[in-house]
């Protein structure tokens, strides 16, 4: 075989030379090019016109009386010759042009001369041309008027070309309605020529006015009958255009109704002169639910400076039937768009106008099974709009933490999985503060409950029209004159004389607010101060108030004519001042001297250990003193923020994580046998997700006093994996075991008896239910049942929906939660946004709902600080020289001080604190009036006529003395909302309650026994499982900032716990004695 070469010379290859032909340079002329394309639809479009605006002129112009024959009129006109010039003149080359476009271009040519487009153009065109050779045809009649038909085609092609070139593509409405439009328009005028013509062959011809006239009336079916076509053939055209018309017209219609049908289902357009002229903001979700929707608009629209703006949703699903319901009302369909489509298409992100939008929310649907895949699709569509519109602020909600890394580059970023389980760990160091914070993150006015005549009601209604606001000090009335003055001196002063809560600050050089920082921190008149308040200041009035004399009828708390107005045995120091002690000193012997405002006293040092500076540790504490201080060194997630906590010198053995096995160091097996000084925290979940790690944080942080960490237990469905160990392992006093809260075993080896709180978060796999609102149903049955066998323990649970906390701890017979209940429709009936507010399990902080906190991300829009601040409040940031959030008990030494005010300077004087407000609980029942408890076993063997009493609140003895009248407003509002009769007869009663305290007894005892039992089955100590103490009949309630003369009551909390630097929250518990 022989081998052929080939000369390797390079060759020069040519592209698309098919495209360089006459036919294909023509075919990119008229078709391809858009541009081109356009000029050209546009030039035919205008000589169809100019075509039928010469056919009026020539009606008008025609002189029918020159003509003999009748029949004659209709096939002759009188046609003058500059008429007759212009209207040949463009026919000639328009001709050619769409013929060459036809035949060359259009496909088959038989195809093309049997269209009627065609066979119009060819109609109108030829005689024309023909009359230029032939001058005697030049007064034949030319149906010029049918260019009607073809200027419609031209106009609905250069629309067409004209979105194309545009890159406008929903249109489909705006052709539909076009099409119509003009089909209507040269029906009407098709047969207003074609009338007027052949009716010059009758008796009295019809001028051109009154043929449209006769149209107009004929297509609307009035018909007057006063013009009539008075020859067959103008009678025989009406009837050809009415058959016309029936069949062109509805097909049209039905086509735009179909259309508007499909219009009204996405949503339309956001019009672009609206998006230039006005302020908008996109929500983004996956589906669109009805609480979610009313959270958003109540809270977006509850600040002045939202007003004037427009909502716009992007959803891709369509609108149900409920939200579509409320988009119509009035108060919203003038400002909520709603579009149907997706944030990953651009076509729907410009329908939105998402590049001019003042911002846009994306958030999660938490809902989903699989909140991981939630989680990814928030994240491309915050990537979506980020391309799309890289200058619209992004406000993202997404649920997992280690996806929050992936929308780092948004405005601002709130993670439910982090705030849930950090606000849940607080909850059982600092009672309510999921309440707290809920309160402080809603828009309210204060005004729940003001009708209401109990006065915890009113207090609590009152006091939850707190927020958190901001101003420049310079700029303020109220910090002004505090300029050159340490943090805690204008912090007090600030609560002593406009009663704001002054709670952080920010540099005008630094981007990090500290929260409290203390006496160190020299207010300037550039920073940025923010405080707790019913308004902002720019709201606010001063009115200078005269101090009355309070010192009549209070014996031995007496009040000096002194500036501070303190009493002399008090501790006396306005912050930065020296705390001078003069409780053992007559008022003649001593004065009141404020010295000099000083930022180098009350040295205090951040990192510094409280338990540290105890002196005389026991050897209690000796466990205590092997933490170490550091930061952990496994986090579970990118993102995750660092913060200082006690740890394990070295880490724990996974085995020695599980409580409820023994391994070779450990041979304990239930929490009993450990042996902790202190309660333990059970945490209830499902999986050890990477949230969990925040709820351990902040229960091990270094501002912790070591000798009160309570030992936490992971109480899994599922067992975790040894990366989440990895993680808690450095912990002190973290365990885990497998088991459920519905199984009493599982309960009794994890520790309930020895625990102070029991923390239930709500479960993955039963957040999505057939019925929305069921997904609570097993989580509150459950919390339910350990509500009933251990009453004393503190319950916290998560629920998925905010309206299913009414039946935590339900009880039907307890008349006062029914008069509550009936509370709240009154207050939603007046359109409040906490409504909720009143129910005992919120208000005492023993129910929380992630949707609660929704509201952070919407306020962010007008408060950009807000995340920060809740951040630092929750322990998930921390930053140098900023205070935390923790419970102090207010101690019976501390009851002289008698008023709110006084006690916040007290903490300010003696340990730079900052009170925000009040927990307290109250006793609501007596002997006299029992509720529930009582009246649930009476059901069966209550006799015929008896009725159950009604429960109210019985106040303290002082509120009996002061306020007599408003107990018995109370009782008779309670009694009214129940709807139940009360029969006062002592007798009847005292058998009543003889016969239920020996069921309830044996109800008591069944448990017990229950208990017991299962306890020596699985080989517990039953030692320290004591009779049941039944705390159910007491209210709880947050008062944020309460004004400085509220009054501290009698026989308060005992504990007292002391930390620098801190946030104060203070825990008051009052209880009645009877």
């Amino acid at each position: 075989h022989s081998l052929s070469f080939v000369s390797s010379a390079a060759v020069h290859v040519e592209f698309y030379v098919d495209e360089n032909t006459f036919k294909e340079r023509l075919k990119l002329f008229f078709i391809k090019n858009q541009r081109s394309s356009l000029r050209i639809r546009i030039f035919n479009f205008c000589l169809k016109l100019l075509t039928c605006v010469l056919y009026i002129i020539r009606v008008m112009t025609d002189n029918p009386a020159q003509l003999r024959h009748t029949w004659e009129l209709i096939f002759w006109v009188d046609r003058k010759v500059p008429v007759w010039a212009i209207q040949v003149s463009p026919k000639k080359s328009k001709y050619y042009s769409l013929q060459s476009v036809h035949v060359f271009f259009q496909g088959n040519i038989w195809e093309q001369i049997f269209q009627v487009s065609f066979l119009l153009e060819m109609l109108n065109t030829v005689p024309f041309i023909i009359t230029i050779f032939w001058p005697p045809l030049r007064n034949l009649f030319i149906p010029v008027f049918l260019n009607c038909w073809l200027a419609k085609c031209a106009l609905e092609s250069m629309i067409n070309d004209l979105h194309r070139a545009i890159q406008r593509t929903h249109s489909a409405m705006f052709n539909q309605v076009l099409i119509l439009i003009c089909t209507l328009l040269c029906l009407v005028f098709t047969g207003t020529c074609g009338i007027q013509h052949l009716e010059r062959a009758g008796k009295k011809s019809l001028s051109l006015f009154n043929a449209l006239y006769f149209c107009i009336v004929t297509f609307s079916t009035v018909g007057f009958g006063d013009v009539t076509p008075q020859i067959w053939p103008s009678q025989l055209l009406v009837v050809v255009m009415i058959c016309v018309a029936l069949v062109v017209l509805p097909l049209q219609f039905e086509e735009l109704i179909y259309l508007w049908m499909e219009r009204q289902k996405s949503g339309g357009n956001y019009s672009r002169h609206r998006a230039q002229t006005e302020r908008h903001v996109v929500l983004c979700v996956s589906t669109l639910k009805i609480d979610l929707l009313m959270d958003f608009l109540n809270e977006f629209y509850a600040h002045p400076h939202t007003q004037d703006h427009y909502v716009v949703i992007l959803c891709p699903c369509e609108v149900d039937v409920q939200v579509r319901r409320i988009l119509q009302i009035p108060l919203w369909s003038q400002r909520v768009i709603y579009l149907q489509g997706s944030a990953l298409k651009n076509q729907d992100l410009l329908r939105a106008k998402m590049d001019d939008a003042e911002a846009c929310f994306i958030l999660s649907s938490r809902n989903e099974a699989d909140r991981m895949a939630a989680d990814h699709q928030t994240i491309l569509r915050a990537w979506a709009v980020k391309d799309f519109a890289p200058n619209c602020p992004l406000y993202v909600q997404i649920l997992k933490p280690e996806n929050k890394f992936h929308v780092k580059f948004a405005d601002h970023v709130v993670c439910e999985e982090e705030f849930k389980y950090a606000m849940l760990a607080l909850n059982c160091l600092c009672p309510a503060t999921s309440t707290l914070i809920t309160l402080l993150v809603h828009t309210s006015r204060g005004q729940e409950g003001q009708q209401s005549p109990e006065q915890w009601q009113r207090m609590y209604g009152r006091c939850s029209g707190n927020e958190v606001y901001h101003i420049r000090l310079g700029d303020s009335m109220f910090f002004r004159e505090y300029n050159s003055k340490s943090f805690t001196y204008a912090a007090f002063h600030a609560h002593k004389k406009y009663g704001v809560c002054l709670i952080g600050v920010k540099r005008e050089d630094d981007k990090s607010i500290l929260l409290n920082p203390g006496p160190r921190h020299i207010m300037s008149a550039s920073d940025t101060c923010y405080y707790i308040n019913i308004t902002k200041e720019e709201n606010s009035a001063f009115i200078l108030r005269q101090e009355e004399d309070q010192g009549k009828g209070r014996g031995h708390w007496d009040i000096l004519n002194s500036p501070s107005g303190l009493p002399v045995h008090s501790i006396i120091a306005s912050m930065g001042t020296v705390a001078m002690d003069f409780q053992n000193t007559s008022p003649t012997e001593s004065s009141v001297k404020l010295l000099a405002d000083s930022a180098c006293l009350l040295p205090c040092d951040l990192l510094s250990d409280q338990s540290e500076d105890e002196a005389g540790q026991s050897d209690e504490d000796v466990t205590a003193n092997e933490f170490v201080k550091g930061y952990p060194p496994n986090s579970p997630y990118i993102g995750s923020s660092p913060t200082l906590c006690h740890l394990l010198p070295q880490k724990a053995h996974f085995c020695c994580l599980r409580l409820d096995q023994s391994c070779e160091h450990v041979f304990f097996e239930d929490a009993k046998a450990y042996g902790f000084k202190n309660k333990l925290i059970i945490v209830s979940a499902e999986t050890a997700g990477n949230g969990l790690y925040n709820f351990i944080v902040p229960l091990r942080a270094y501002y912790r006093p070591r000798r009160e960490l309570n030992p936490i237990v992971l109480l899994l469905d599922n067992l975790p994996d040894d990366h989440f160990l990895e993680a808690i392992s450095c912990f002190p006093m973290v365990y885990y075991m497998g088991g459920t809260i519905d199984n009493l075993d599982s309960l009794l080896q994890c520790g309930v008896l020895y625990a102070d709180n029991l923390v239930v978060v709500d479960k993955e796999s039963t957040m999505s239910a057939e019925e929305d609102y069921m997904a609570d149903a097993k989580t509150i049955v459950n919390v339910q049942t350990m509500f009933r066998l251990f009453p004393s323990l503190s319950i916290i649970t998560e629920l998925t929906h905010p309206s299913n906390m009414r039946f935590m701890q339900f009880r039907a017979k307890d008349c006062y939660s029914l008069a509550l209940s009936k509370l709240e429709k009154k207050e939603r009936d007046k359109g409040s946004n906490l409504a909720f507010m009143f129910r005992l399990p919120f208000a005492a902080g023993r129910v929380f709902s992630i949707s609660m906190l929704d509201t952070l991300l919407y306020q962010c829009f007008v408060k950009d600080y807000m995340i920060p601040i809740v951040r630092l409040l929750l322990g998930l940031d921390t930053t140098p020289g900023s205070g935390y959030l923790c419970a102090m008990h207010v101690c019976e030494a501390d009851l002289w001080i008698h008023t709110y005010g006084r006690l916040f300077q007290k903490f300010c004087s003696s340990s730079s604190e900052i009170p925000i407000g009040i927990y307290r609980t109250e006793s609501h029942a007596s002997p006299e009036f029992q509720g529930s408890v009582i009246t649930e076993g009476l059901n069966d063997t209550r006799e015929k006529g008896e009725e159950s009493k009604v429960l109210t609140r019985s106040s303290s003895s002082s509120d009996q003395l002061e306020h007599p009248l408003l107990r018995k407003k109370s009782l008779h509002w309670t009694r009214r909302l129940s709807r139940r009769s009360v029969k006062r007869c002592d007798s009847s009663l005292s058998s009543i309650h003889q016969r239920l305290g020996v069921l309830r007894r044996s109800e008591r005892e069944e448990l017990t026994e229950l208990v017991r039992n299962r306890m020596q089955h699985l080989g517990l100590h039953t030692a320290g499982y004591n009779e049941l103490n039944d705390q159910q009949n007491s209210i709880s309630y947050v008062l944020i900032n309460p004004a400085p003369d509220t009054l501290l009551q009698l026989n308060d909390v005992v504990d007292f716990g002391h930390n620098k630097l801190q946030l104060l929250f203070i825990l008051f518990v009052f209880f009645v004695d009877f």
